[in-house]
């Protein structure tokens, strides 16, 4: 029977790409995570037994998983426990995860980590739907702390370099258009993430986004949203952080209200 301070595969599964999910820290050893090197989404690789090392985590929750949810996740929860933080391990761990067909980030075009454990990406300055789509998919999705810098088209690949960011939304480059797809399709696909929400909110983003309206009634009052957005902020990452709650919202209306309605007068009378 799981502890109090465990928390179900399916609980965690409503939370994850949501402002609510907790950090969660993969403390899997090196051997388990060389037999499968994909990631529950949003997860930090860690080290049980060196804590107190870890780079500055944000604030709020935790969840800790490990291969099965045993010794790893429970002592490294516990340990969090008593030095403050609220901690919880993930029951089954990353074997139920999996077994559960839950989602799992294919880590292998992912960039390094810099010495905060953090991931660095890099586009094109002046965003409007892919540029805030994009950075939105990976906070949500891949790494909670991830840094987006956005500069100059035509320095975009030199700061990618010096900085060892990966760049997106920009010709020629992995994280881009291919085809009829916009970055955000390829992204969901090179990082696995076939999920049915996901799905259904990239066919809004590829339709803003490439100016096919017609693929996705939703899609004109995106449109409208990103280019009012642009025009509001002045700078690139208080745009990013006003179209995160856009990107939040549409991925709930995604996931759990595409069937609800709306009209008024909602008191009308019913009819003799």
């Amino acid at each position: 029977m799981p502890a109090p301070n465990a928390i179900s595969t399916d609980k965690l599964a409503r939370i994850i790409g949501t402002p609510r999910a907790p950090v969660i820290l993969d403390v899997r050893s090196e051997t388990d995570f060389a037999t499968d090197p994909r990631l529950v989404p949003g997860s930090i690789r860690a080290d049980d037994r060196e804590l107190a090392n870890l780079p500055p985590l944000p604030p709020g929750p935790v969840l800790v998983l490990c291969q099965a949810g045993h010794r790893r996740s429970q002592g490294a929860a516990a340990w969090l426990r008593a030095e403050g933080r609220q901690a919880e391990y993930l029951d089954g761990g990353f074997v139920a995860w999996r077994e559960a067909g839950l989602p799992l980030i294919q880590t292998d075009h992912l960039p390094p980590r810099d010495g905060q454990g953090r991931t660095v990406w890099v586009t094109r300055a002046r965003p409007k739907i892919d540029r805030i789509a994009c950075p939105w998919l990976i906070r949500r999705f891949v790494d909670p702390r991830a840094v987006i810098l956005f500069v100059a088209p035509a320095e975009v690949s030199g700061v990618a370099e010096r900085h060892e960011a990966a760049p997106f939304d920009i010709e020629d480059v992995f994280f881009s258009h291919r085809g009829d797809l916009c970055s955000f399709d390829v992204m969901l696909a090179e990082l696995g993430l076939s999920v049915p929400a996901l799905d259904r909110l990239a066919v809004i983003v590829r339709a803003a986004d490439t100016a096919r309206l017609d693929l996705a009634p939703e899609a004109a009052g995106l449109l409208a949203v990103s280019l009012g957005l642009s025009r509001m902020y002045a700078d690139d990452l208080e745009q990013l952080e006003a179209g995160m709650l856009v990107y939040d919202a549409l991925y709930r209306w995604a996931r759990d209200a595409t069937g609800e309605t709306h009209n008024w007068p909602t008191n009308k009378p019913r009819a003799e």
